[in-house]
């Protein structure tokens, strides 16, 4: 396999269903957990709110050894384990999460939830409500109509499911990116339901040049005609702003080491080279979209804008999280950058919180987080169990 070949295999990793370490036996049902109604932080009402979950392992006796796993931007509940044993890749965190591993199943009841407005509505494996979901009112979709949502609106409703199942008390929430947002708000907002929180490669609150960036990404798709302000499910998508959109958030989230170990400078036909013609392509150019074409394959656009809004508004005070944190970070991250952490770690030491930190090197920057968390298997494990 050549080295663009491979790097896009493992990129595809990220789409629901795959993962970078694989699992032998570790089967999970998706189930499906549904409200009447919610009600949103910002007052709006939204009814016949469903959300896709999957668990493995057993709770005890006094439901005392629930782990909550939160998921990322691009990704869905699946974090561990497979469908069925034909399925060729496993959850994107099975490398920490299953039998005998630093998040032992065995002696864990471990669960994920998809999100409000995930971005992956269109997989098969996801259950989500959303802007592409019907409005019962109406019956049509809601396109832009859904109300905003945040990454609180997110933690409220999985705090619905965890009380379904009768855990009054969670042992940990660990997630990563948009996973540590949740980690953070489950600390923030019910820290009496929180034992500890081990938050990857996030920070509590998303800063303004955060919040720049998350407008740069979705700017693509509201320039694309075709988005037509939302409204075009019975209309041909805006894929190719989907598309130019997906293509930001992975070349962010990779960085520098991983483009040029994985492209190079190199054309990406070697009888086209760029210089010939405006259309001729750079390797990196043609696997960029490559990429976002599988990607957005299971996206929808405007479940990305709604993804974009609510990590925009994403602001757990550090001030009101008193619990244990261990938290792990990529130093070559451009999402989260590493002063940024170091700040979010002081902020937590002073309000109280017992931190922990480590590093998670790589050539994949931000996604280190996902595909060398192996590397803090043992802190992880050490830091759950005391």
């Amino acid at each position: 396999m050549n080295v663009s070949v491979r790097a896009i295999a493992i990129v595809l990793t990220l789409l629901p269903g795959a993962a970078f370490a694989q699992t032998g036996d570790l089967i999970v049902e998706k189930k499906t957990f549904e409200l009447p109604s919610y009600t949103t932080v910002a007052g709006a009402t939204i009814k016949s709110v469903k959300i896709g979950w999957e668990s493995a392992g057993t709770l005890n006796a006094d439901k005392s050894n629930a782990i909550l796993i939160t998921h990322f931007f691009t990704g869905t509940s699946h974090a561990f384990g497979k469908y069925a044993p034909s399925d060729t890749a496993a959850g994107y965190w099975d490398a920490i999460i299953g039998p005998g591993k630093a998040i032992d199943t065995r002696k864990y009841f471990v669960f994920s939830s998809d999100t409000l407005v995930n971005l992956n509505v269109n997989a098969a494996n996801v259950v989500t409500t959303g802007p592409a979901s019907i409005n019962p009112d109406t019956g049509q979709r809601y396109g832009m109509s859904f109300p905003v949502v945040s990454f609180k609106d997110f933690v409220n409703v999985q705090k619905a499911l965890v009380e379904s199942l009768g855990i009054r008390r969670l042992r940990a929430v660990v997630g990563a990116s948009g996973g540590g947002f949740q980690a953070y708000e489950w600390a923030a907002s019910y820290p009496e339901m929180v034992d500890r929180i081990v938050p990857v490669i996030s920070t509590p609150r998303a800063d303004p040049y955060l919040i720049g960036w998350l407008d740069a990404w979705a700017r693509p798709i509201r320039l694309d005609p075709k988005w037509n302000g939302g409204d075009y499910y019975d209309k041909e998508p805006p894929l190719e702003g989907l598309k130019a959109a997906l293509k930001l958030v992975t070349l962010q989230a990779f960085q520098w080491e991983w483009a040029a170990k994985t492209f190079g400078p190199g054309p990406a036909e070697e009888s086209k080279e760029p210089a010939k013609a405006m259309d001729n392509q750079f390797k990196i150019e043609s696997g960029l979209e490559t990429l976002a074409a599988a990607r957005a394959k299971t996206a929808d656009a405007n479940h990305f804008l709604y993804l974009v809004k609510a990590n925009q508004l994403t602001s757990a005070d550090p001030a009101k999280i008193k619990k244990p944190v261990l938290l792990l970070y990529s130093p070559t991250d451009l999402v989260f950058q590493e002063p940024l952490v170091a700040d979010a770690a002081r902020e937590l030491a002073t309000a109280g919180s017992t931190i922990e930190t480590g590093q998670l090197l790589g050539p994949y920057g931000h996604n280190n987080g996902v595909f060398a968390i192996s590397q803090a298997a043992d802190k992880i494990r050490a830091f759950i169990d005391k």
